[in-house]
């Protein structure tokens, strides 16, 4: 049997606002990759993965997904995009997608909608608590990006619950529709021909469903970011993880010779974990102790 493409390539990484503008707009695009792929194939690179292009309000430069399935202007088009996958492909190269499950944008039509009522359909779709006795956030979880994990609601009287920025409130993936709903978004780039996916947090998608608090951290130093005040242990990296992984993998599995990448920061011994009973889950975790 060939070895899979995935176990020898040399990946490059593009980040498509700073990596070429096509049309002198200041802001790179999915034309000005298309026009470097030639470039990235001499160079003897074997995939390149593509940080989000999805239509964003920008808050986390695209990590605040608007939309999983098009391609915000900025950038160009669906059809930039199936011409840029079908160039790559013509010079033998992949194509890696940056997909983004933990949360979307507070704009996604989704959350739009959950934050709407208590009542809405979608409600479910994204963590939502009661404040504590005084008003409080319902635990002591803190965004990795400083402060409180929980934002206050007026109009619902409610908190949701936020690991990165509150603009990028994180979806429910206890909810099996939301499963469905993110597991369409692979097929649908797959159907345009993408080899793979680099999955974004992919050991925050399961939260500890008591929602107790997170423990001080023994080791943590003044000076150090917020977020390691406390071990991150029931807000992250939940048993229940690796099967939500394993679905997607079966989904990634359904075409053949595509590749799920997993980002994790954890110690090695937790991270080899992420491969999976049976070696069913990510393909690749990445394993940042290398830095």
């Amino acid at each position: 049997m060939e070895a899979e493409w995935w176990k020898t390539a040399v990946i490059y990484q593009i980040y498509p606002r700073s990596f070429q503008d096509s049309n002198d707009d200041g802001v790179g695009d999915l034309n000005g990759i298309r026009r470097r792929l030639p470039y990235l194939a001499a160079l003897g690179v074997d995939a390149v993965w593509v940080s989000p292009f999805y239509p964003s309000p920008m808050a986390d430069f695209g990590y605040d997904v608007a939309d999983y399935c098009d391609v915000d202007p900025r950038f160009g088009t669906l059809a930039d995009c199936k011409s840029l996958i079908e160039e790559a492909h013509a010079l033998g190269l992949k194509v890696i997608l940056d997909f983004v499950p933990n949360h979307t944008s507070d704009q996604h039509p989704w959350f739009v909608e959950s934050r709407s009522s208590r009542n809405n359909p979608k409600r479910d779709w994204y963590i939502w608590k009661d404040a504590g006795p005084g008003g409080e956030p319902p635990n002591n979880w803190v965004s990795h990006f400083g402060g409180s994990g929980w934002e206050w609601d007026e109009a619902t009287r409610h908190y949701y619950y936020h690991a990165y920025l509150k603009e990028q409130p994180d979806l429910n993936w206890r909810n099996p529709e939301v499963r469905t709903a993110m597991h369409e978004v692979l097929r649908f780039w797959m159907g345009l021909g993408v080899d793979g996916f680099r999955v974004d947090v992919i050991w925050h998608l399961m939260k500890d469903p008591s929602f107790m608090d997170n423990p001080p951290n023994p080791a943590y130093c003044p000076g150090q970011p917020e977020i390691d005040r406390l071990l991150q242990v029931r807000s992250a990296d939940q048993s229940e993880v690796h099967e939500v992984i394993e679905a997607m993998r079966a989904v990634v599995d359904e075409s053949p010779h595509r590749v799920l990448i997993g980002e994790i920061y954890l110690p090695l011994d937790r991270l080899m974990v992420y491969y999976g009973r049976e070696l069913k889950g990510a393909h690749l975790p990445f394993n940042f102790q290398l830095l």
